[in-house]
């Protein structure tokens, strides 16, 4: 894909939850990289640390809010954080997330709900407490726009054994994700999903015993989390009447 311009997002205030590592920690560092100021949100300060110091050594900005956004008052609070801190917000990139596989008979209650609280409801959370800064930043700003970007996976398309409730999960948010960019298509708030194939990231250590779906993905070079930050760059990038709604992108050799 082409790049975008040099400092596109320059001016700019960017939120990126689950930001200590993968997707999130790729996207920060491309976002900062196009001039965009950026939250960093997780829980492990350490690591937000460290990347917001490599951020700042390539000359870019970056702010480290350590949240449980799993707790509806700490995600307020990190979204409040922000916009006290930078006087704006105009892009939310709703990354945290996480994938705990295994039949229903042998997965336990516990990791459901684990699922349905980090890749749900912290979502929601955050977006609630976003939406008005957001509006906000498209009113007010040069670039007249602003940016909601929700990262889903392929599961948020095709269902697959062991892997039920995170289906749940991502399929909800795809129908949530439509929902919302209609809703907010007159506040010129561009609301966009982008759908992860297979990938190498830390949600492969949380895979648990699912063997048939370690078996599917064995053969398969993975995605690397640097190729979806760039998508999502190239989303929050497009000038003010480009709208990219959905990005589906698969490892070459995935065929689900």
């Amino acid at each position: 894909m082409n790049a975008s311009p040099a400092g596109a997002l320059a001016g700019t205030v960017a939120l990126v939850t689950g930001a200590s590592s993968g997707i999130g920690a790729a996207t920060a560092r491309r976002l900062a990289s196009e001039g965009a100021t950026v939250a960093l949100i997780a829980r492990r300060r350490d690591r937000l640390r460290c990347l917001a110091e490599g951020i700042t050594r390539q000359d870019g900005r970056a702010r480290v809010v350590e949240a449980d956004i799993t707790d509806p008052e700490q995600a307020y609070q990190a979204v409040q954080e922000t916009r006290e801190a930078f006087g704006r917000l105009d892009i939310l990139v709703n990354n945290a997330g996480v994938m705990l596989l295994g039949t229903a008979l042998h997965t336990t209650t516990q990791e459901w709900d684990r699922m349905v609280s980090l890749n749900v409801s912290a979502l929601l959370h955050v977006t609630h407490a976003a939406v008005p800064h957001l509006i906000d930043a498209a009113a007010t700003s040069p670039r007249q726009v602003a940016d909601i970007v929700n990262v889903s996976s392929t599961a948020g398309r095709v269902a697959r054994p062991s892997s039920s409730v995170y289906n749940l999960t991502k399929f909800g948010l795809n129908g949530f994700t439509e929902a919302l960019r209609q809703e907010l298509l007159i506040e010129r708030v561009r609301v966009s999903v982008v759908e992860p194939g297979t990938l190498q990231t830390e949600l492969v250590h949380h895979l648990g015993d699912a063997t048939r779906t370690l078996q599917q993905v064995s053969g398969i070079e993975p995605l690397q989390a640097a190729g979806i930050a760039d998508a999502i760059g190239y989303i929050v990038t497009r000038e003010r009447r480009v709208a990219v709604n959905e990005m589906l992108v698969r490892a070459g050799d995935q065929t689900w």
